[in-house]
């Protein structure tokens, strides 16, 4: 695993395309999973030059995941997960917990003692892990019409004070 830069836009923006379409093809419409690879992957460069942290794991040297991260826009001490995927071929090989591993030892770099993170109320995979990481939902919704339906996410929060498993 090692930090994304802006040469890594293209890769984060087809791993992401690729996780949308092999594991949220149940709650996104077709639009988005079949975004364009070249948008996709300039608005991911816009993100790598804003700052926050992006983490992108491998296996070998192949992408296979990667994590964003950023300070809390209301200024508390919590950090957010902005986005953890690992592509699901990929799965259950101990990428995601290095990734959210990751993800929180970026959050301290930001000054957070906490952090939160975003599931889709139906991916269960992802609310597991995040329970058995030690993180538990807080009571907080929220809900985005997709076009194609609502989308509702459940916030997770807890302590960054994770290790790689």
């Amino acid at each position: 695993m090692r930090r994304a830069d802006a040469g890594d836009a293209a890769t984060i923006a087809g791993l992401q395309i690729q996780v949308w379409q092999q594991a949220f093809s149940d709650l996104l419409p077709s639009e988005v999973m079949l975004s364009d690879p070249a948008a996709h992957a300039a608005a991911w460069e816009a993100r790598l030059a804003q700052g926050g942290a992006v983490l992108l794991a491998t296996e070998g040297t192949v992408p296979i995941g990667f994590a964003a991260v950023a300070p809390e826009p209301d200024g508390d001490l919590a950090g957010e997960i902005e986005l953890l995927y690992v592509v699901p071929r990929w799965g259950r090989r101990g990428h995601g917990g290095r990734l959210l591993a990751g993800a929180a030892d970026a959050l301290r770099r930001l000054g957070a003692t906490s952090g939160r993170w975003w599931v889709p109320e139906t991916d269960n995979a992802s609310r597991r892990f995040a329970t058995v990481a030690g993180w538990s939902a807080d009571g907080a919704h929220r809900a985005f019409d997709t076009g194609a339906g609502e989308l509702v996410e459940i916030r997770y929060s807890g302590g960054i004070d994770l290790v790689a498993v």
